[in-house]
């Protein structure tokens, strides 16, 4: 009887326990009274009893869910304000759309001009009497970039008189090594290879145009121990005309070059002069240069080279153009400044009998473009607004912000903006949204007339002061204002809104969490010992009945 005793006194404690209710007690009877039963599954009484505990959980936890739709709506109209607020930001924006300017040219394969926001509309006359050019010098060919450059020193003079030096012979050995050290410079100068039939060429041009980028260029050597010309193909190949000074220690002497000369006849005519100085052709496998030696411990002096004689292929000069009668000189054919806010390109010369017009417009395309954006952003943020107080027939219920006034007072706002006026006092020709062909429907939502924007935007001035009024206070402004009202990172209402949402939310997780790791937790550990010592008494029952079958003379055979 000891354990039915322990079964009875079990079932006594458990019905009297805070959990007695989800405690499947009949069960538990009839495994006592002979039923038939392999016993307790535990693990899912307690996990039953343990639910309905959990009861208050799922009550905050759907508060959790509504609120984090609440959010989820709410985060998604303050998407839309932010759309809507940055279209009336830009018509606002003295420099933005409203501003905007083309420029047309009555010949834009010789002027073409762009506008800043906000220039001037109107026309100008532009003649161009040359455009910029840049500077540039070329050698004479040679037999290859790699062919040996000699001894002597390139030197590059800007307009100002600042001079960059370039030693050959001494590890700028040919055309590659030299157009290498001179882009690695600040010289103002790009040099390259022109390789042609006859050979290759050094290029230099300057880096920008204007008389102020105009360099020349001197290729020779003063005071040499040695001295030997850059290389060309044969000894006797014909040079081109060109002089040169040359001399001793003790004396110079011109040298005349003339075209169709070669390498011998140079040196026979340096040999000819009586200076303390020996010429003659050499050849080795870069090619033949001339190769001057002094007699004893003298030097060499020489002006130029006569088979490197760089060459002058243009001037850098400066754009002259007048733009409505006023002569302008311009470093480059890109000349702004001569008319605020517009910068003009020039491409050809323009006669004086014949200029050019610019004429600069507001740029409609852009206007239309804006006010089309504002219309569209203003009815997608509509829209969502209607949406949280349209019913549905599905869910049979409203939105989840249907209930918000802060949602309500919004949709008044939006759809009180058709009322807005720029008032009776001013002498513009819009005074409203209507002159511009926006119009609202039925349900709140806005139309863009085209014909009707088109016409307003024959007067760009009047669109432009409707938006932003006199001082920034049209109707862009105030409409901005009253969006900020409600969307403002700092203060708005929505964004107050969405802040305490979720601060009850973390709140709500709080209690979930405390519950369930206080009170959950202790439960789960009780109702499990409880569940197990049932089991326990249950699993001895039926020997224990046995025994009292037995004391009680009822004990059958096997035969029965």
């Amino acid at each position: 009887m000891g354990s039915v005793s322990s079964l009875n006194s079990l079932l006594s404690s458990m019905s009297s326990s805070s959990s007695a209710s989800s405690i499947d007690l009949s069960s538990l009877l009839q495994a006592a009274t002979g039923a038939s039963s392999s016993g307790i599954d535990v693990t899912s009484a307690v996990d039953a009893a343990v639910y309905a505990a959990q009861a208050p959980e799922r009550q905050w936890q759907a508060q959790q869910s509504t609120i984090s739709s609440q959010i989820t709506a709410l985060t998604s109209v303050q998407t839309t304000l932010s759309s809507l607020s940055n279209d009336l930001n830009d018509l606002n924006n003295i420099g933005g759309s409203l501003a905007a300017r083309t420029v047309s040219s009555s010949s834009s394969s010789q002027v073409t001009a762009t506008a800043a926001a906000g220039t001037t509309v109107g026309t100008h006359l532009v003649t161009v009497q040359n455009l910029a050019s840049s500077a540039s010098w070329y050698s004479p060919s040679m037999p290859s970039s790699t062919s040996a450059l000699g001894t002597s020193t390139l030197t590059i003079t800007g307009s100002g008189g600042a001079q960059s030096t370039f030693t050959t012979g001494s590890g700028v050995d040919s055309l590659t090594d030299l157009v290498s050290a001179i882009n690695s410079s600040a010289a103002g100068v790009t040099a390259s290879i022109v390789t042609d039939a006859g050979g290759s060429r050094l290029a230099l041009v300057s880096s920008t145009t204007g008389s102020a980028a105009d360099f020349s260029v001197s290729y020779g050597n003063t005071g040499a121990s040695a001295w030997s010309s850059a290389s060309v193909a044969s000894a006797s190949t014909a040079l081109l005309a060109s002089s040169f000074q040359i001399g001793d220690e003790t004396s110079t002497a011109t040298i005349t070059v003339n075209a169709g000369d070669t390498l011998s006849t140079v040196a026979s005519d340096i040999n000819a002069q009586g200076l303390g100085l020996s010429a003659s052709a050499v050849s080795d496998s870069s090619g033949a240069h001339l190769q001057i030696t002094p007699g004893g411990s003298g030097s060499v002096s020489i002006s130029a080279d006569p088979t490197f004689s760089m060459t002058r292929a243009s001037t850098a000069t400066n754009a002259l153009l007048t733009v409505d009668g006023i002569p302008i000189s311009s470093a480059g054919n890109t000349v702004s400044g001569a008319v605020s806010g517009l910068t003009l390109s020039l491409t050809g010369t323009v006669a004086a009998g014949n200029p050019v017009t610019l004429s600069v417009g507001a740029d409609t395309t852009q206007i239309s473009k804006a006010l089309s954006t504002f219309v569209a952003d203003y009815n997608s943020a509509l829209s969502l607004v209607n949406s949280q107080f349209t019913y549905s027939t599905s869910s049979r219920s409203q939105g989840v912000l249907s209930g918000d006034s802060t949602v309500r007072s919004l949709q008044s706002a939006l759809l009180g903006i058709v009322s807005y006026s720029a008032g009776s006092g001013g002498t513009s020709s819009i005074q409203s949204l209507a002159n511009l062909g926006v119009t609202m429907n039925d349900d709140g939502s806005l139309t863009l007339d085209t014909p009707t924007l088109n016409a307003a935007m024959t007067n760009p001035a009047a669109v432009q002061t409707f938006f932003q009024g006199t001082a920034l206070n049209g109707f862009a402004q105030q409409f901005s204002s009253e969006i900020d009202g409600f969307n403002s990172p700092a203060n708005g209402s929505i964004t107050n809104e969405i802040s305490n949402l979720n601060q009850q939310y973390t709140a709500l997780q709080s209690q979930v969490n405390d519950y369930e790791s206080g009170y959950i937790a202790s439960q789960r550990t009780v109702l499990t010992a409880m569940y197990s010592q049932a089991e326990i008494a249950l699993q001895e029952l039926p020997a224990q009945m046995q025994e009292i079958q037995s004391e009680l003379g009822n004990n059958k055979n096997s035969n029965g």
